[in-house]
Order: C-alpha cells, then structure tokens, then sequence
C-alpha cells in the first residue's frame, strides 16, 4: 500500500512538472536543503529475550513505525553528484511477542539516526531529477525507558547505539529554479541490544535488527 501510494504521489507530481518551464541544471557548488514528513517503517526482527541468562523460547519483540519530519542538507559535488546529511528524531514503542507477550510494551525510547550518502544524479539538467545513494548510518538512541509489567522503581534499559548501511532512491521535480518537490525512500541497516537491570523480571536482554524502510515526501530549495 506505501508503495501504491508513493507511486500515486509520484504521479501527480510529475504532471505537475510538465507545465513548468524548462530549470537551470544543478551545478558543482549548489546547496539543497530538502524538509520532508517521513514514515520510518521498521522491517524488524529480533533473538529470543534473554531473562537471567536464559534465553525464553518463543519470545521476541516488536517496534511500531513513527511518522516525524526530517531535513536533509546535499552538496553537489558536480551536476551529477552529490553528497547529502539527514537528519530527524523518531520515537518508538517496543513490545514483547511470543511466549512472553503478557509483557506488552517494555520499552520506549528516541532515535537519531544522522546518516551520510553519496548520491547521483541521473539528469541534473531537466525539470525530473531522480537520484540514487548510498552511504552510512549511526543511530543513537536516547530516553530510553522501560514500560509496563516490567516497569517497578529502578527499572533501567539501555539501547547500544548502531552503525550500518544505508541506500537511497529517490527524485528532485522541479516547480521553478530553485524550487522542488522531492520523494525519497531509504532502507537503513540499524542493529541493537537493548539492556534491562532492576526490573520485575530482573535483568533482561534481546538482540534486535530494527532495518526500516523510511518513506519521505517534502519540499525543498536550491541554495
């Protein structure tokens, strides 16, 4: 369905693009800053939850999705390529599954994942301007809590921070020189172990790969 409705959007902006008149092309030196609302759509899978040293047959855990908004700052480097810097804070509920899903959410926390990319350009003089990337991702995560039945008076988590891979596609339309709308969908490689101590259970840890698909729709101006 994201994609039917990325499609449809895509659609619609490209018509739009065929009543504008024909652009300047990008150059070397230009500045595009693009603002989007984003939906990070996390493609997770995790090991069992480990309680005690013991991991818990049949038991797991799962994020939900966050829709948050996101600036990107990209350097073209020449017409054709460029290197581009996102941004954006997104929260996150995570629920165990399984054999131990009565724990319900145990566990809510932030993430920021800056993520460098080297991006081409295919068509950098004309009024369409699909790119491609591809680069690197550090996410650290913040305000991390523990929820729920595992919730009592001291009860802490810690999420390890990530490195991973990250890919890009997406297109720049043109509305006037400097203006454009933008679509952009990436896939980011984010790997996790979050840490429980004092809790109901006592400690607790599960091995996590969050992996989400982040699907963007936004404006932006050339600088």
């Amino acid at each position: 369905m994201k994609t039917v409705k990325l499609g449809i959007a895509l659609l619609a902006a490209t018509g739009l693009s065929t009543i504008v008149t024909p652009v300047l092309a990008y150059e070397a030196g230009d500045w595009l800053v693009r603002g989007r609302i984003i939906n990070v759509n996390p493609d997770d899978s995790s090991g069992a939850i480990s309680v005690g040293g013991t991991d818990v047959a049949g038991s797991g855990v799962k994020i939900d999705s966050d829709t948050v908004p996101e600036i990107d700052i990209t350097y073209m480097i020449s017409p054709n390529w460029g290197v581009e810097l996102i941004a954006a804070i997104s929260s996150h509920d995570v629920d165990a599954t399984g054999t131990l899903s009565t724990l319900n959410n145990v566990i809510d926390a932030k993430a920021l994942p800056p993520t460098l990319l080297l991006q081409y350009h295919f068509s950098p003089n004309s009024n369409i301007r699909p790119y491609v990337g591809a680069g690197i991702n550090y996410t650290y995560f913040f305000d991390e809590s523990v929820d729920d039945v595992l919730d009592i008076p001291g009860a802490k988590v810690d999420l390890d921070d990530s490195w991973g891979l990250a890919a890009q596609a997406g297109v720049d339309i043109a509305l006037n020189n400097d203006w454009f709308v933008n679509l952009d969908v990436k896939y980011i490689d984010i790997d996790t172990t979050a840490k429980f101590k004092g809790t109901a259970v006592g400690s607790a840890k599960v091995n996590v790969d969050i992996d989400p698909i982040v699907w963007g729709i936004g404006i932006g101006r050339r600088f």
